[in-house]
């Protein structure tokens, strides 16, 4: 054998023996799917909910169980669109009953302050100028704000869990505890107890304040919905997204994030407050893909001195 020869030989060999450990180290090489990339299966918010009576009780509040069928319906405008310095809404008055909703072009309702005809949006009507079954600004004032002389609160924590969609969802219609109990009474025989006029007892009256945040991006068509009764306000950087005030049966509203005008891979606030005033049912259901984060922890006044 030539010399030559046996030299290609020789370097053949080590090729042949290195070739595996070179495949090995591409495998390790490879990005692998981290924690901080891999969406979570569920998400946990933690909020304050605050208990009420209902008014004609002694400590009832004028604005749970208003009666009369001319002061219900979705009415918008009921607050301004900009949340206040307290990061809390602002009860403005003189809101708009309305009778036909403003939706987008697949259809979905949505806010009338997201309403743009050039994206083949439909605008809505109203059709009666009312307060939305509330008596006044000091009154409302104490929807969100823990005031003894109307409530007491406590934490409350929802539980969305992520479907083959990738969208997170609470559905009180679907999660085992809520659907046990015919519909959204997180308070059920807690803070003031069930009302005994009901069939059974159940406890209506109350209200859901959360602050959480996320990362807008630009890339993933976020959204944002709801699906419930009765009041329901969101805030997206301190500024209304979604108005279904006024005592209503369930109804829906659709956000499309990238109509914010938000900046891809900054982090905002998601403000939701919820108002559940008249008997005789509740329903929850918020559907998201965003990764929400609950920012405050909430604050309870369950103790009376």
């Amino acid at each position: 054998m030539s010399k030559v020869r046996s030299t290609v030989l020789f370097h053949s060999l080590i090729a042949a023996l290195a070739a595996p450990a070179l495949v090995t180290s591409l495998s390790d090489a490879e990005p692998k799917t981290t924690g901080a990339s891999t969406p979570p299966t569920t998400i946990v918010l933690t909020g304050t909910v605050r208990d009420f009576q209902e008014r004609g009780v002694p400590g009832g509040h004028p604005d749970f169980q208003v009666g009369s069928s001319a002061t219900h319906g979705n009415f918008v405008h009921m607050v301004e669109t900009t949340l206040g310095p307290d990061r809390k809404p602002v009860y403005k008055g003189n809101a708009l009953r309305v009778a036909t909703h403003w939706r987008d072009s697949a259809n979905r309702n949505i806010c009338w302050c997201l309403y743009d005809p050039s994206k083949g949006d439909k605008v809505g009507t109203t059709n009666m100028v009312g307060p939305g079954a509330v008596k006044s600004k000091d009154s409302f004032y104490s929807w969100y704000n823990d005031d003894l002389n109307y409530n007491v609160s406590q934490p409350l924590s929802l539980t969305l869990v992520r479907g083959v969609d990738g969208n997170y969802i609470f559905d009180s219609q679907t999660d085992p505890a809520y659907q046990a109990l015919g519909g959204f009474f997180p308070i059920e025989n807690q803070l003031f107890g069930n009302f005994p006029g009901t069939h059974p007892p159940r406890n209506f009256h109350f209200t859901f304040e959360l602050h959480t945040k996320f990362t807008y991006d630009a890339s993933a068509s976020q959204i944002f919905g709801f699906r419930g009764d009765d009041d329901v306000w969101v805030f997206i950087d301190g500024k209304l997204v979604i108005d279904l005030g006024g005592l209503h049966p369930a109804l829906e509203q659709f956000v499309d994030i990238s109509r914010l005008g938000l900046v891809d891979g900054e982090t905002y606030e998601l403000s939701f407050f919820f108002a559940e005033r008249h008997r005789t049912q509740s329903n929850f259901k918020m559907t998201t893909n965003l990764v929400l984060q609950t920012l405050d922890m909430p604050t309870a006044s369950t103790a009376f001195d």
